[in-house]
């Protein structure tokens, strides 16, 4: 790829007798926003790392702006940020003293430190809480400024690792926004996320990755097309009832069918015929769905097609839920 920001060919990272990545390739083109996604322990930051020049691969080869990894690793640092799935930012510094430092930490001139803090600060919404100290900052606000030091040097290139988790819808939001403002200005970003809908909302394209390889790369509407224009899913209500409906409705002529606890699901390009029919193949062995939904397939389904599994995404979600609610 001519315009690629990012190219990775065939990265190999053993940690012991654990394989973090078994030779995983992709490129990033310039000026877009790339989604990595995959479970934990699927290699995800261990690739991050490794671009970012933090950690080195086993073999192979990954280059940013054209700038070896491991050959070139003081030139790819100048031209890239960093935030990672925690804020790296000092606690006990104010929000300017932060993005001072860093500045100088990155050599930046020292008549621009201030300017550029000034600048961030403001971009960020933090200008109001410049001169706190950052243990007062809430948690969005805490990622906002994290990401705000990751833009100190202007680099072309920015990995998000899991930016947003953690944080609660309104913050993610507001992130979201941020991350468009900065691919409109020409950034490319590579974004790690467990969040299906964030990488569907902000990614052109998407690789997937499991136990260290890249399952699928494509566009989001590339990747559930795959699986159909419909999805439909039947409540059963209970496991025995839901079992009793995947065997009957595996006999179905279309449509793939998955069972997923209560919840039996078929995925078609023909919804409507296949409804009817499934209903009709229910009601004939004396089934009726508790719940029944029709809607258009989600990165959740492809998700759970390529892995096996759902992502742990709910699982956050739900404890984000539960500390906004403390």
């Amino acid at each position: 790829m001519a315009n690629a920001a990012i190219m990775v060919e065939g990265l190999t990272k053993h940690y012991g007798d654990v394989v973090a990545l078994d030779g995983i390739d992709f490129e990033v083109p310039a000026g877009t926003v790339f989604g990595l996604l995959g479970p934990n322990g699927a290699g995800k930051t261990t690739a991050v790392r490794i671009l970012a020049t933090v950690l080195r691969p086993d073999s192979g080869r990954a280059e940013v702006l054209g700038f070896d990894v491991l050959k070139q690793p003081a030139d790819v640092r100048l031209h890239i940020g960093l935030a990672g799935q925690f804020a790296a930012v000092d606690q006990n510094l104010t929000g300017r003293e932060n993005l001072r430092l860093i500045g100088q930490l990155a050599q930046l001139a020292r008549p621009l430190i201030l300017p550029r803090a000034a600048e961030l600060l403001e971009r960020f919404e933090l200008s109001d809480a410049a001169d706190r100290p950052v243990r007062t900052y809430s948690g969005g606000m805490r990622r906002r400024l994290d990401i705000a030091a990751a833009l100190v040097q202007k680099p072309p290139v920015l990995f998000l690792d899991e930016p947003t988790t953690g944080l609660d819808l309104p913050s993610r939001n507001e992130l979201w926004a941020m991350i468009r403002e900065l691919v409109a200005d020409g950034t490319t970003v590579l974004l790690t996320t467990q969040y299906l809908e964030e990488a569907d909302l902000l990614a052109q394209r998407i690789a997937v990755v499991d136990v260290g390889r890249v399952i699928a790369n494509d566009t989001p509407a590339a990747l559930k097309s795959q699986l159909g224009s419909t999805v439909i899913e039947l409540d059963m209500g209970e496991p025995v009832q839901a079992e009793r409906a995947e065997s009957i409705l595996s006999q179905l002529p279309t449509g793939q069918v998955e069972r997923d606890g209560v919840t039996v699901r078929l995925k078609t390009d023909d919804g409507t015929h296949l409804l009817m029919d499934a209903l009709r193949a229910l009601d004939g062995a004396g089934l009726a769905p508790a719940h029944l939904a029709v809607r258009e397939p989600s990165m959740d389904d492809v998700f759970l097609a390529l892995t096996g599994h759902r992502a742990e995404s709910e699982a956050l979600d739900a404890s984000t839920t539960a500390r906004g609610a403390a």
